[in-house]
């Protein structure tokens, strides 16, 4: 399904409207598949693994303030296409708000970008991991 998507966004794009996604953003609040209450993690910076979006590589970093995920950077994402950009322009915001409303990494899947979730989720996952109390 991702892969229609990235071709047809691919070959019928004529005018690209959207904004480049940053490297570093602002947010406020993540957690993990545990679903840990608000203010169970260590304050600092966690670098999650890298992950496999299969048109290109996600990595994140959570940041923890006052034992809550207050910002999510993306360090890697999919960039190197005009489809691969849009699709992580608007995917990767979505899933970087819910996730720090939720306190943890276990997001919705957005429509047409499942692969970029999935790694969105395995990174993010990673990094709360190490941010446990």
């Amino acid at each position: 399904m991702a892969f229609v998507l990235y071709a047809v966004l691919g070959q019928n794009r004529t005018k690209d409207n959207t904004q480049p996604l940053t490297q570093t953003t602002t947010s406020k609040t993540v957690s993990d598949y545990t679903h840990l209450s608000a203010g169970q993690y260590r304050d600092g910076n966690y670098t999650g693994s890298i992950a496999d979006a299969y048109y290109g590589n996600i990595q994140v970093k959570a940041l923890i303030k006052n034992g809550k995920l207050i910002d999510i950077q993306f360090l890697q994402y999919p960039n190197d296409r005009p489809s691969s950009t849009e699709i992580s322009n608007q995917s990767l915001p979505q899933l970087k708000k819910e996730a720090i409303q939720s306190q943890n990494a276990q997001v919705d899947i957005v429509s047409g970008a499942t692969q970029t979730s999935q790694a969105f989720q395995e990174s993010l996952q990673n990094a709360l991991q190490q941010a446990r109390t």
